[in-house]
Protein backbone atom coordinates (compact mmCIF):
# COMPACT_ATOMS: atom_id res chain seq x y z
CA UNK A 1 0.00 0.00 0.00
CA UNK A 2 2.81 2.35 0.62
CA UNK A 3 3.97 1.29 -2.82
CA UNK A 4 0.84 2.16 -4.29
CA UNK A 5 0.72 5.44 -3.13
CA UNK A 6 4.27 6.44 -4.51
CA UNK A 7 3.24 5.02 -8.19
CA UNK A 8 1.60 8.60 -8.59
CA UNK A 9 4.98 10.14 -8.02
CA UNK A 10 7.01 8.08 -10.20
CA UNK A 11 9.10 7.04 -7.08
CA UNK A 12 11.15 3.94 -7.04
CA UNK A 13 10.90 1.17 -4.67
CA UNK A 14 13.40 -1.26 -3.68
CA UNK A 15 12.12 -4.26 -1.23
CA UNK A 16 14.11 -6.21 1.43
CA UNK A 17 11.64 -9.50 1.92
CA UNK A 18 11.77 -12.44 4.09
CA UNK A 19 10.23 -14.02 1.57
CA UNK A 20 8.66 -13.98 -2.61
CA UNK A 21 5.09 -14.03 -0.77
CA UNK A 22 5.18 -11.21 1.47
CA UNK A 23 2.62 -8.82 0.33
CA UNK A 24 4.81 -6.18 -1.04
CA UNK A 25 6.96 -8.96 -2.84
CA UNK A 26 4.34 -9.60 -5.09
CA UNK A 27 3.92 -5.85 -6.29
CA UNK A 28 7.52 -4.01 -6.10
CA UNK A 29 9.66 -4.09 -9.32
CA UNK A 30 12.67 -4.98 -7.11
CA UNK A 31 13.10 -7.19 -4.70
CA UNK A 32 16.10 -8.96 -2.25
CA UNK A 33 14.89 -11.61 -0.19
CA UNK A 34 16.32 -11.69 2.79
CA UNK A 35 17.41 -11.49 6.94
CA UNK A 36 16.70 -7.94 7.98
CA UNK A 37 18.58 -9.11 11.30
CA UNK A 38 21.92 -10.01 9.09
CA UNK A 39 23.49 -6.80 9.12
CA UNK A 40 25.60 -7.72 6.25
CA UNK A 41 22.56 -8.03 3.62
CA UNK A 42 21.33 -5.11 4.94
CA UNK A 43 23.76 -2.97 3.68
CA UNK A 44 24.18 -4.93 0.65
CA UNK A 45 20.58 -4.19 0.37
CA UNK A 46 21.11 -0.12 1.37
CA UNK A 47 23.50 0.20 -1.35
CA UNK A 48 21.77 2.68 -4.03
CA UNK A 49 18.88 3.35 -2.07
CA UNK A 50 18.31 7.27 -1.37
CA UNK A 51 16.31 6.37 1.79
CA UNK A 52 15.21 3.72 4.09
CA UNK A 53 12.00 3.31 5.49
CA UNK A 54 9.80 0.19 7.07
CA UNK A 55 6.53 -1.61 7.39
CA UNK A 56 7.78 -3.11 11.21
CA UNK A 57 9.89 -2.10 13.99
CA UNK A 58 12.00 -5.33 14.63
CA UNK A 59 15.20 -4.66 12.39
CA UNK A 60 17.60 -4.24 14.94
CA UNK A 61 18.44 -0.81 16.44
CA UNK A 62 22.34 -1.24 16.46
CA UNK A 63 21.87 -2.68 12.77
CA UNK A 64 20.16 1.00 11.89
CA UNK A 65 22.42 2.61 13.60
CA UNK A 66 25.19 0.86 11.06
CA UNK A 67 23.43 2.46 7.95
CA UNK A 68 23.36 5.70 9.19
CA UNK A 69 27.30 5.68 10.03
CA UNK A 70 27.68 4.21 6.06
CA UNK A 71 25.72 7.52 5.16
CA UNK A 72 22.42 5.92 4.55
CA UNK A 73 19.31 7.85 5.41
CA UNK A 74 16.93 5.88 7.83
CA UNK A 75 13.39 7.28 8.60
CA UNK A 76 12.19 7.17 11.14
CA UNK A 77 16.21 6.90 12.79
CA UNK A 78 17.11 4.90 15.04
CA UNK A 79 17.23 6.84 18.19
CA UNK A 80 13.41 7.43 17.38
CA UNK A 81 12.08 4.18 16.40
CA UNK A 82 13.37 2.51 19.67
CA UNK A 83 10.63 3.74 21.04
CA UNK A 84 8.35 2.02 19.43
CA UNK A 85 10.88 -1.38 19.11
CA UNK A 86 10.90 -1.53 23.36
CA UNK A 87 8.11 -0.81 25.52
CA UNK A 88 10.23 0.25 28.89
CA UNK A 89 12.26 2.27 26.57
CA UNK A 90 8.73 3.98 25.31
CA UNK A 91 7.15 4.10 28.79
CA UNK A 92 10.96 5.78 30.30
CA UNK A 93 10.55 8.43 27.41
CA UNK A 94 6.90 9.38 27.59
CA UNK A 95 7.47 9.77 31.67
CA UNK A 96 9.89 12.16 30.87
CA UNK A 97 8.56 14.34 28.48
CA UNK A 98 5.31 14.24 31.02
CA UNK A 99 3.14 12.03 28.58
CA UNK A 100 0.08 10.36 30.80
CA UNK A 101 0.43 6.36 30.98
CA UNK A 102 -0.61 4.04 32.79
CA UNK A 103 1.41 3.35 35.71
CA UNK A 104 4.25 0.60 34.95
CA UNK A 105 7.10 -0.80 36.26
CA UNK A 106 10.02 -3.56 34.57
CA UNK A 107 9.91 -6.87 36.29
CA UNK A 108 12.49 -9.99 36.41
CA UNK A 109 10.19 -12.61 38.36
CA UNK A 110 6.91 -13.38 39.78
CA UNK A 111 7.81 -12.14 43.10
CA UNK A 112 8.68 -8.43 41.34
CA UNK A 113 5.12 -9.19 39.48
CA UNK A 114 3.84 -9.54 43.11
CA UNK A 115 4.96 -6.42 44.80
CA UNK A 116 3.72 -3.71 41.74
CA UNK A 117 0.17 -5.07 42.19
CA UNK A 118 0.25 -4.46 45.95
CA UNK A 119 1.94 -1.35 45.12
CA UNK A 120 -1.41 -0.81 42.74
CA UNK A 121 -3.52 -2.30 45.51
CA UNK A 122 -2.09 0.27 48.52
CA UNK A 123 -2.83 3.11 45.88
CA UNK A 124 0.98 3.37 45.37
CA UNK A 125 1.60 5.35 42.01
CA UNK A 126 4.50 3.02 40.95
CA UNK A 127 7.31 5.09 38.27
CA UNK A 128 6.10 8.10 37.53
CA UNK A 129 2.98 8.25 34.91
CA UNK A 130 3.16 11.80 33.41
CA UNK A 131 1.66 15.23 34.21
CA UNK A 132 -1.77 14.30 34.95
CA UNK A 133 -1.52 10.34 36.54
CA UNK A 134 -2.69 7.76 34.94
CA UNK A 135 -5.83 5.90 34.69
CA UNK A 136 -6.50 5.20 38.83
CA UNK A 137 -8.40 2.00 39.94
CA UNK A 138 -7.69 0.50 43.04
CA UNK A 139 -6.62 -3.17 43.24
CA UNK A 140 -3.61 -4.84 42.53
CA UNK A 141 -4.25 -7.78 40.45
CA UNK A 142 -5.04 -8.20 37.19
CA UNK A 143 -1.36 -6.91 36.23
CA UNK A 144 -0.80 -6.57 32.66
CA UNK A 145 2.56 -8.40 31.34
CA UNK A 146 4.02 -7.15 28.30
CA UNK A 147 7.52 -8.74 26.92
CA UNK A 148 9.37 -5.07 26.18
CA UNK A 149 10.35 -6.54 22.30
CA UNK A 150 8.76 -8.28 19.45
CA UNK A 151 4.63 -8.09 20.48
CA UNK A 152 2.12 -7.69 18.36
CA UNK A 153 -1.82 -8.03 17.96
CA UNK A 154 -2.20 -9.47 21.39
CA UNK A 155 1.18 -11.77 20.84
CA UNK A 156 3.19 -11.05 24.01
CA UNK A 157 0.49 -9.99 26.10
CA UNK A 158 -0.65 -11.62 29.09
CA UNK A 159 -3.42 -10.40 32.26
CA UNK A 160 -2.78 -12.32 34.84
CA UNK A 161 -4.79 -12.30 38.16
CA UNK A 162 -1.86 -13.39 40.54
CA UNK A 163 2.04 -14.48 40.78
CA UNK A 164 1.26 -17.56 40.17
CA UNK A 165 0.08 -17.33 36.80
CA UNK A 166 3.08 -14.78 35.89
CA UNK A 167 5.65 -17.15 35.22
CA UNK A 168 5.14 -17.51 31.14
CA UNK A 169 6.10 -14.23 30.03
CA UNK A 170 9.63 -14.88 32.03
CA UNK A 171 10.31 -18.27 30.38
CA UNK A 172 11.42 -16.17 27.13
CA UNK A 173 14.45 -14.76 29.03
CA UNK A 174 13.41 -11.19 27.77
CA UNK A 175 12.45 -8.30 30.14
CA UNK A 176 8.57 -7.98 30.95
CA UNK A 177 7.23 -4.84 31.63
CA UNK A 178 4.42 -4.97 34.72
CA UNK A 179 1.28 -2.17 33.72
CA UNK A 180 -2.01 -1.24 35.63
CA UNK A 181 -5.11 -3.04 33.83
CA UNK A 182 -6.47 0.16 33.12
CA UNK A 183 -10.40 0.70 33.35
CA UNK A 184 -10.89 2.40 30.06
CA UNK A 185 -14.10 3.43 28.10
CA UNK A 186 -12.72 2.60 24.63
CA UNK A 187 -9.30 2.35 23.05
CA UNK A 188 -8.97 5.72 20.31
CA UNK A 189 -5.86 6.33 17.72
CA UNK A 190 -4.27 9.78 17.10
CA UNK A 191 -2.24 9.19 13.81
CA UNK A 192 0.22 11.83 13.06
CA UNK A 193 2.96 12.65 10.10
CA UNK A 194 6.22 14.73 10.98
CA UNK A 195 8.34 15.51 8.05
CA UNK A 196 12.72 16.01 8.78
CA UNK A 197 12.14 19.79 8.47
CA UNK A 198 9.05 19.51 11.18
CA UNK A 199 6.30 19.89 9.39
CA UNK A 200 3.23 17.69 10.42
CA UNK A 201 -0.24 17.14 10.17
CA UNK A 202 -3.02 14.68 12.50
CA UNK A 203 -5.49 12.71 11.36
CA UNK A 204 -9.37 12.71 12.94
CA UNK A 205 -8.44 10.77 16.14
CA UNK A 206 -10.82 7.43 15.62
CA UNK A 207 -12.35 4.42 17.63
CA UNK A 208 -10.43 1.39 17.34
CA UNK A 209 -12.30 -1.82 18.41
CA UNK A 210 -10.53 -4.66 19.40
CA UNK A 211 -11.48 -8.69 19.43
CA UNK A 212 -9.00 -11.07 21.07
CA UNK A 213 -6.19 -8.92 20.84
CA UNK A 214 -6.89 -8.02 16.80
CA UNK A 215 -7.91 -4.78 15.58
CA UNK A 216 -11.56 -5.47 13.82
CA UNK A 217 -13.40 -2.28 13.39
CA UNK A 218 -11.68 1.20 13.28
CA UNK A 219 -14.50 4.24 13.02
CA UNK A 220 -13.32 7.86 11.90
CA UNK A 221 -13.88 10.21 13.39
CA UNK A 222 -14.49 8.68 17.01
CA UNK A 223 -17.90 8.99 17.42
CA UNK A 224 -19.07 11.20 20.59
CA UNK A 225 -15.36 12.07 21.77
CA UNK A 226 -15.37 15.20 23.12
CA UNK A 227 -13.71 17.92 21.41
CA UNK A 228 -11.01 18.82 23.69
CA UNK A 229 -10.03 15.65 24.62
CA UNK A 230 -9.90 15.09 20.65
CA UNK A 231 -7.39 18.34 20.49
CA UNK A 232 -5.86 16.96 23.47
CA UNK A 233 -5.16 14.22 21.92
CA UNK A 234 -4.04 15.04 18.64
CA UNK A 235 -1.45 17.73 20.14
CA UNK A 236 -0.25 14.88 22.92
CA UNK A 237 0.08 13.01 19.36
CA UNK A 238 2.05 15.79 17.29
CA UNK A 239 4.53 16.53 20.62
CA UNK A 240 5.37 12.85 21.12
CA UNK A 241 6.49 13.06 17.35
CA UNK A 242 8.47 16.19 18.08
CA UNK A 243 10.30 15.01 21.30
CA UNK A 244 11.09 11.62 19.84
CA UNK A 245 12.29 13.02 16.44
CA UNK A 246 9.86 10.96 14.22
CA UNK A 247 10.01 10.98 10.48
CA UNK A 248 7.18 9.81 8.61
CA UNK A 249 3.55 8.24 10.23
CA UNK A 250 3.35 8.10 14.45
CA UNK A 251 0.40 5.75 15.32
CA UNK A 252 -0.47 6.52 18.94
CA UNK A 253 -2.84 4.30 20.38
CA UNK A 254 -4.23 5.97 23.86
CA UNK A 255 -6.90 4.25 26.37
CA UNK A 256 -9.80 6.83 26.98
CA UNK A 257 -10.95 6.22 30.97
CA UNK A 258 -14.00 5.93 32.45
CA UNK A 259 -12.71 9.56 34.61
CA UNK A 260 -12.56 11.28 31.23
CA UNK A 261 -8.77 11.55 30.52
CA UNK A 262 -6.40 9.74 27.47
CA UNK A 263 -3.42 7.24 28.16
CA UNK A 264 -0.81 6.36 25.91
CA UNK A 265 -0.86 2.29 25.30
CA UNK A 266 1.49 2.05 22.59
CA UNK A 267 3.50 3.76 19.66
CA UNK A 268 4.03 2.32 16.15
CA UNK A 269 6.05 4.68 13.55
CA UNK A 270 5.03 3.42 10.61
CA UNK A 271 1.42 3.03 8.33
CA UNK A 272 -0.80 1.79 11.07
CA UNK A 273 -4.15 -0.38 11.23
CA UNK A 274 -5.88 2.49 12.42
CA UNK A 275 -4.80 5.04 9.73
CA UNK A 276 -6.24 2.40 6.70
CA UNK A 277 -9.75 4.46 7.00
CA UNK A 278 -7.02 7.11 5.47
CA UNK A 279 -7.06 5.45 2.07
CA UNK A 280 -10.43 6.37 1.02
CA UNK A 281 -11.67 8.74 3.38
CA UNK A 282 -8.89 11.42 4.06
CA UNK A 283 -7.73 13.77 1.19
CA UNK A 284 -4.38 12.50 1.88
CA UNK A 285 -3.82 8.81 2.88
CA UNK A 286 -1.66 7.92 5.72
CA UNK A 287 0.21 6.24 3.17
CA UNK A 288 0.61 9.00 0.28
CA UNK A 289 2.03 11.33 3.60
CA UNK A 290 4.41 8.37 4.93
CA UNK A 291 6.07 8.71 1.37
CA UNK A 292 6.26 12.35 1.32
CA UNK A 293 7.38 11.89 5.06
CA UNK A 294 10.34 10.22 3.94
CA UNK A 295 11.12 12.03 1.17
CA UNK A 296 11.15 15.60 3.04
CA UNK A 297 8.40 16.47 0.67
CA UNK A 298 5.35 19.01 1.56
CA UNK A 299 2.60 16.81 3.41
CA UNK A 300 -1.02 16.53 1.90
CA UNK A 301 -4.17 17.87 3.77
CA UNK A 302 -5.04 14.83 6.45
CA UNK A 303 -8.86 15.81 6.96
CA UNK A 304 -11.44 13.56 5.74
CA UNK A 305 -13.15 13.63 3.02
CA UNK A 306 -16.59 12.29 3.79
CA UNK A 307 -18.80 12.43 7.81
CA UNK A 308 -18.10 9.04 8.66
CA UNK A 309 -15.36 6.53 7.03
CA UNK A 310 -15.41 2.71 8.68
CA UNK A 311 -12.73 0.56 8.20
CA UNK A 312 -13.12 -3.62 9.00
CA UNK A 313 -10.76 -5.93 8.73
CA UNK A 314 -10.81 -9.20 6.73
CA UNK A 315 -9.62 -12.38 8.51
CA UNK A 316 -9.08 -15.56 7.09
CA UNK A 317 -11.96 -17.58 7.26
CA UNK A 318 -13.95 -20.19 4.84
CA UNK A 319 -13.21 -18.41 1.73
CA UNK A 320 -9.54 -19.26 0.32
CA UNK A 321 -10.67 -17.79 -3.17
CA UNK A 322 -12.33 -14.48 -2.72
CA UNK A 323 -14.09 -14.26 -6.26
CA UNK A 324 -17.32 -15.40 -5.64
CA UNK A 325 -17.56 -13.16 -2.41
CA UNK A 326 -16.14 -10.10 -4.63
CA UNK A 327 -19.42 -10.59 -6.68
CA UNK A 328 -21.80 -10.34 -3.81
CA UNK A 329 -20.25 -7.42 -1.91
CA UNK A 330 -19.29 -5.23 -4.93
CA UNK A 331 -23.31 -6.20 -6.30
CA UNK A 332 -24.72 -4.83 -2.54
CA UNK A 333 -22.62 -1.77 -2.30
CA UNK A 334 -21.18 -0.39 -5.19
CA UNK A 335 -19.30 2.14 -3.15
CA UNK A 336 -17.56 -0.25 -1.16
CA UNK A 337 -13.98 -0.26 -1.18
CA UNK A 338 -12.09 -3.57 -1.29
CA UNK A 339 -8.33 -3.71 -0.29
CA UNK A 340 -6.90 -7.42 -0.32
CA UNK A 341 -2.90 -8.34 0.43
CA UNK A 342 -2.20 -11.34 -1.40
CA UNK A 343 -2.09 -13.67 1.58
CA UNK A 344 -2.78 -17.08 2.22
CA UNK A 345 -6.15 -17.40 4.07
CA UNK A 346 -5.55 -18.84 7.33
CA UNK A 347 -7.93 -18.68 10.19
CA UNK A 348 -7.69 -15.37 12.19
CA UNK A 349 -5.45 -14.13 9.51
CA UNK A 350 -5.28 -10.21 8.42
CA UNK A 351 -5.64 -10.97 4.93
CA UNK A 352 -7.43 -7.53 3.55
CA UNK A 353 -9.89 -4.75 5.20
CA UNK A 354 -12.93 -2.66 3.43
CA UNK A 355 -13.60 1.10 3.92
CA UNK A 356 -16.94 2.16 3.74
CA UNK A 357 -17.87 5.72 3.97
CA UNK A 358 -21.14 7.85 4.16
CA UNK A 359 -23.32 10.60 6.40
CA UNK A 360 -25.31 8.13 8.43
CA UNK A 361 -22.67 5.86 10.79
CA UNK A 362 -24.93 2.91 11.93
CA UNK A 363 -25.39 2.22 7.64
CA UNK A 364 -21.66 3.11 6.94
CA UNK A 365 -20.95 0.38 9.96
CA UNK A 366 -23.63 -2.07 9.02
CA UNK A 367 -22.18 -2.07 5.21
CA UNK A 368 -18.19 -2.19 6.63
CA UNK A 369 -18.94 -5.28 9.02
CA UNK A 370 -21.36 -7.03 6.65
CA UNK A 371 -18.82 -7.45 3.72
CA UNK A 372 -15.71 -7.80 6.28
CA UNK A 373 -17.86 -10.75 7.42
CA UNK A 374 -19.25 -11.99 4.25
CA UNK A 375 -15.32 -12.30 2.39
CA UNK A 376 -14.76 -13.82 5.81
CA UNK A 377 -17.65 -16.36 5.25
CA UNK A 378 -19.08 -15.58 8.73
CA UNK A 379 -21.93 -14.09 6.95
CA UNK A 380 -23.84 -16.30 3.63
CA UNK A 381 -26.38 -13.33 2.52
Amino acid sequence: MTHEAGIPLGIRFKLLSDTPQDSAAQVVGEVVVGDYRDLDTLRAFARGCDVITFDHEHVPTEHLRALEADGIPVRPGPEALVHAQDKGVMRARLDAIGVPCPRHRIVTDPRDVAAFAAELEGGGHGVPSGKGGGGRRTGGFPVVLKTVRGGYDGKGVWVVDSAEEAAEPFRAGVPVLAEEKVDFVRELAANVVRSPHGQAVAYPVVESQQVNGVCDTVIAPAPGLDENLALRAEEMALNIAKELGVVGHLAVELFQTRDGRILVNELAMRPHNSGHWSMDGAITSQFANHVRAVLDLPLGDPRPRAKWTVMANVLGGDYPDMYSAYLHCMARDPQLKIHMYGKDVKPGRKVGHVNTYGDDLDDVLERARHAAGYLRGTITE
